[in-house]
C-alpha cells in the first residue's frame, strides 16, 4: 500500500535546523496555506488552540531507539516515546496557540517546526476529544494538558 500526502501549506519563521527546542516552542510562526484551501479556515479563529500536522521534510531515516534530542546524557528510549523527527513516518504533530487568521494565513505560537516545513493538516484542538481517555488507574492517566 502506498500513501501519498500533498502539503496544504508551509511554515514561515526564523528557525533553522540548529534552533534549540525551547526557542522553537516559544516562537511565532506563520502558516501560509495554498489559496485553494482558504475556505477551509472558516471559523477556525474561534479556537484558542490548533493541532498542526506536518512533515519532517529534512529528516533522513529513522531510529527505533535513541537518546532524546540526541543528548547522550539522557537514557536511550524508543522513538515512539519521543518527539524525534527520526520516525518510520516522518510526521510531526504540535498543539499551537492560534493568534490570528487572515485570508490564507495563520499566525500561531509554539509550533516546533522549521521554516519551510510542509503542513499536512490543521485541526481545532478540542479538549473533549484531545484530552485523552481518563481512567481510575493513575498509571494510565498521563494525558497532556495544555497551559
Amino acid at each position: 500500500m502506498r500513501i501519498t500526502f500533498t502539503p496544504i501549506g508551509y511554515v514561515h519563521n526564523s528557525s533553522g535546523p540548529d534552533t534549540p527546542s525551547d526557542v522553537l516552542q516559544a516562537q511565532i510562526s506563520e502558516i501560509v496555506l495554498d489559496k485553494k484551501y482558504q475556505d477551509g479556515l472558516m471559523d477556525l479563529e474561534k479556537n484558542d488552540l490548533v493541532t498542526v500536522i506536518f512533515y519532517f521534510d529534512r529528516a533522513r531515516g529513522y531510529k527505533l531507539r535513541l537518546h532524546p534530542r540526541g543528548d547522550e546524557s539522557r537514557p536511550i528510549t524508543g522513538v515512539f516515546n519521543t518527539r524525534s523527527q527520526f520516525r518510520p513516518n516522518a510526521i510531526g504533530v504540535t498543539v499551537a496557540r492560534l493568534k490570528s487568521v487572515e485570508g490564507n494565513r495563520l499566525v500561531v505560537e509554539g509550533l516546533d517546526a522549521l521554516d519551510g516545513t510542509p503542513v499536512l493538516d490543521i485541526k481545532p484542538h478540542v479538549l473533549a476529544f484531545d484530552e485523552g481517555i481518563r481512567t481510575d488507574d493513575p498509571r494510565k492517566d498521563r494525558t497532556y494538558k495544555t497551559p
